[in-house]
């Protein structure tokens, strides 16, 4: 089952919220009355340990009142700064392995409402060649994470495992055969525009070729995994109100429960 962690965020606050200023509202004033009495008959300073316990709440209170500071703040860091996101596939690859942890930034498209996305101050616009995830159009609850190959407007052609952007080929230079001598997997070098990145492709026919004209205000998704990718050229179109965020960084790879995270490879993604 899939959960939608931003909703569960923005419901487990507001909760929060409310114990928070139902204390401050309607409780804080009785622990203040409930203190001073107690000091008055003491004749002096409480101790500490007589002070949290007239401080004291219900349960429930007592933990929205602790809780609300730092879910507050998560929230706001997560939904408009920076989000971590896991890499669970290999169609990223090689720019992104399974099991690396990156970093979103969350504003660099514009800040946007949590749970609904909508962009209430727009900023830059994605770019072709940019690293970005996005809410997966026919499962919005699921994060997909891909390169930015059409914007508003460009026709994108796919043929011989090559991409064509407004009718030109986009460079590609071999780098690698894997393995060497019976290769499986070709590491390429593609041109995408302004951006040089890696790619890989398999030794094979290709499984598509076909053509589309990007709408206005949607974007056109490529895995570098080419031919190891769920991407736009089998599902379509991503709308600009499903973009999440820009990746910017990897800053720890976890291979899975049973092996211990890693930090020796952080790097920028490109």
């Amino acid at each position: 089952m899939d959960f939608d962690f931003a909703l569960i965020l923005v419901v487990l606050t507001f909760i929060a919220a409310l114990g928070w200023f139902y204390d401050r509202l309607a409780l804080a004033g009785a622990r203040k009355e409930r203190i001073a009495a107690a000091t008055k008959q003491t004749g002096g300073t409480l101790p500490e340990s007589a002070l949290e316990q007239l401080n004291k709440e219900n349960g429930l209170i007592d933990l929205c009142r602790s809780l609300f500071p730092v879910l507050f703040v998560v929230l706001i860091l997560r939904s408009f700064v920076v989000e971590p996101f896991q890499i669970p596939s290999g169609s990223m690859k090689p720019t992104l392995k399974i099991g690396d942890f990156i970093l979103v930034n969350k504003w660099h498209y514009g800040f946007r409402l949590p749970v609904i996305g909508t962009n209430v101050l727009p900023m830059n616009k994605p770019q072709r060649g940019d690293v970005a995830v996005f809410k997966y159009p026919q499962e919005p609850s699921v994060n997909y994470i891909k390169r930015v190959v059409g914007l508003p407007g460009d026709r994108i052609r796919y043929q011989n495992k090559t991409l064509f952007v407004n009718g030109e080929a986009q460079a590609q230079t071999l780098l690698a055969q894997l393995p060497p001598k019976r290769p499986r997997v070709l590491l390429v070098e593609e041109q995408l525009g302004e951006v040089s990145h890696q790619i890989y492709r398999d030794v094979g026919q290709a499984r598509i070729a076909a053509e589309w004209v990007v709408p206005e205000g949607h974007y056109f998704m490529v895995g570098d995994n080419r031919d190891n990718s769920n991407d736009s050229r089998f599902w379509g179109f991503v709308p600009d109100e499903l973009l999440v965020g820009k990746a910017f960084a990897v800053w720890m790879h976890w291979q899975d429960f049973f092996t211990l995270p890693e930090f020796g490879d952080v790097r920028a993604i490109h």
